[in-house]
């Protein structure tokens, strides 16, 4: 516990065999008090090695739900379980686990009930092997998004996340898409919500084992960002009512 605050990480897995045992040796066991891993119905080998690192909270999913869906029984999973604080950590090893002692303490003392890990802040983004495409979409849908949301952050695409307990239970996640968009609308519901974000500089790391979508995906993940934003901005003029923006 860290001020008196359970924390749980969550992993929500898919084809991360080669990885998850790293990930998981790295995250500092002196603060968290449990961890939960999703396998996604994976079609490699991570539910065997996930067994036998034996676990304690191991689901596997019968088919495959989408990485939003994969997210939803992580957070599910880790409320029932007590968590103060959720963190959600990538099983690829894309993003490091010393991280979260950092973002653990900025929520259990209270600064803030939410932060997010950013691969832009500083100036390594490219120098980590973040694709040039890549880095031009971040930094295109990133403005784009500060201009309908009304806010400053450096990007809305990182996948590695601290949330208070009061965050998810408030915002209705379980409204969200079950594909890669799911992480964008998390973030709108909890600015609709009234709560604070905060940014910490994360190394960036790209490796062939580490998990990215492809092009075609990209495009369709790049307009679900640009829909979801939209819907933000006219969701708060008060033009439209989004059943994501209704609370649980």
């Amino acid at each position: 516990m860290l001020l008196g605050k359970k924390i749980i990480v969550v992993l929500p897995a898919y084809n991360a065999g080669k990885t998850i045992a790293q990930t998981i040796a790295e995250i500092p066991f002196d603060l968290v008090d449990e961890y939960v891993v999703v396998d996604d119905a994976s079609t490699d080998n991570t539910i065997e090695v996930a067994s036998s690192l034996h676990v304690k909270n191991l689901i596997r999913h019968d088919r495959n739900k989408g990485y939003g869906g994969n997210q939803k029984t992580c957070y599910n999973t880790a409320l029932d379980l007590g968590g103060d604080i959720v963190i959600m950590l990538h099983p690829d090893y894309q993003y490091t686990p010393k991280l979260i002692p950092s973002m653990a303490y900025m929520i259990a003392s209270g600064l803030y009930p939410v932060v997010i890990a950013s691969r832009i802040l500083g100036k390594g983004a490219l120098k980590g092997g973040m694709p040039l495409y890549k880095y031009i979409s971040n930094r295109f849908l990133t403005w784009v998004q500060n201009l309908l949301i009304n806010q400053k952050l450096s990007e809305y695409h990182s996948g590695y996340r601290a949330f208070s307990r009061e965050v998810l239970e408030k915002v209705n996640y379980q409204a969200n898409s079950d594909d890669f968009v799911f992480d964008n609308q998390m973030l709108a519901q909890i600015f609709y919500s009234g709560f604070e974000i905060a940014e910490i500089t994360c190394p960036t790391k790209y490796f062939e084992e580490a998990s990215s979508i492809n092009l075609k995906r990209s495009v369709k993940y790049g307009l679900g960002v640009l829909k979801t934003s939209l819907g933000y901005f006219l969701q708060k003029k008060g033009v439209i009512s989004l059943p994501m923006y209704t609370s649980k």
